[in-house]
């Protein structure tokens, strides 16, 4: 049972997504709202994980691959705009040898999380002083709104790394490549990486560490929403629950009420009631096969250029080129 008394007109986006997901049945939370200040810390520790191979398996990839990318690129000035930057760990080895070879580019880090944008702007220009680094903090689409005007155009490379496609259904994922490419021009780039289908234990443990680092990421959503809109949820009484689906490849990400409860937030004067081993779901990380990467590329009319992999085939960064 859920009682309301307050509209969300005048509400955050997201007390306004918080109070949408909780009126759902079934109930969800939007994975997008993990990264605050302490959701980054969080996350921060998971991609140290020896469970998490999805950063290592990717940094091979952009280690290995980077002089291969530059070789795509030119000369020519170009955008370097990345999508989810996050700290900007896995980039630095991009901007690394880009600086190296003294191409002429302007770095655009996109994220919701002031936070992160600014540790990642000033960790940047103690390391490189001369380069152009413009962050722009929102959602994608609407920041990529912000991007200047360049008369004459110049070329756009969009890295969308991390496996942040897998956050979303297959039709999502097509919706967002299509509005994305909208937002392009023919010749223009985009670097997106993604989680590979394996072996089910090894996907699972990426999302069930030993040392329940994932658990308090997951916490740390309820926790926010005690911080920020006056809930009243104890972490103690949800279960972290993760599963993996061989054929669909999703991984998902479930929130269990171990008790029946009831939990009130004051902003939205709204009290949600659960019943015991009732489920929030939190996330989605779902892993691709090539088959399927080549069917999105076909329906957003998108070209692949190149597969990326790291040494075990875990992870591809795939190269595509607006048509």
């Amino acid at each position: 049972m859920i009682s309301v008394t307050k509209t969300t007109t005048a509400l955050s986006a997201f007390a306004q997504d918080v109070h949408k997901g909780l009126s759902s049945s079934p109930k969800y939370l939007l994975s997008k709202y993990f990264y605050d200040a302490e959701g980054d810390r969080l996350f921060q520790k998971i991609m140290e994980l020896p469970e998490y191979y999805l950063t290592r398996c990717e940094e091979e990839i952009l280690r290995t691959y980077s002089a291969n990318l530059a070789d795509f690129l030119g000369n020519q000035p170009f955008d370097l705009i990345e999508l989810g930057a996050g700290d900007g760990l896995k980039t630095r080895v991009l901007l690394e040898h880009f600086q190296q070879r003294k191409l002429q580019y302007r770095y655009f880090p996109v994220d919701i999380s002031r936070n992160i944008l600014m540790h990642l702007q000033e960790k940047l220009h103690q390391e490189w002083p001369g380069l152009s680094v413009i962050p722009l903090e929102g959602e994608y689409f609407t920041a990529l709104k912000k991007l200047p005007v360049n008369d004459p155009p110049i070329r756009k490379v969009v890295l969308f790394l991390g496996s942040t496609i897998g956050n979303m259904s297959l039709a999502d994922s097509e919706a967002f490549l299509q509005q994305l490419r909208a937002q392009l021009a023919p010749g223009d780039l985009i670097l997106v990486g993604f989680d590979l289908k394996k072996k089910p234990e090894l996907i699972l443990a990426a999302y069930n560490d030993s040392a329940g680092v994932t658990r308090a990421f997951n916490h740390n959503h309820l926790l926010r929403i005690n911080r920020e809109l006056g809930g009243n949820f104890k972490p103690e009484h949800f279960q972290h629950w993760p599963l993996y689906h061989p054929v669909t490849g999703h991984a998902k990400s479930y929130l269990l009420s171990t008790i029946a409860q009831s939990v009130y937030i004051e902003a939205l004067e709204l009290q949600v009631d659960f019943a015991a081993w009732e489920a929030i779901d939190m996330e989605l990380s779902k892993k691709f096969d090539q088959a399927e990467i080549e069917l999105l590329a076909e329906q957003t009319h998108l070209q692949v250029l190149m597969y990326f992999k790291d040494q075990k085939e875990y992870f591809t960064d795939v190269l595509f080129i607006v048509e």
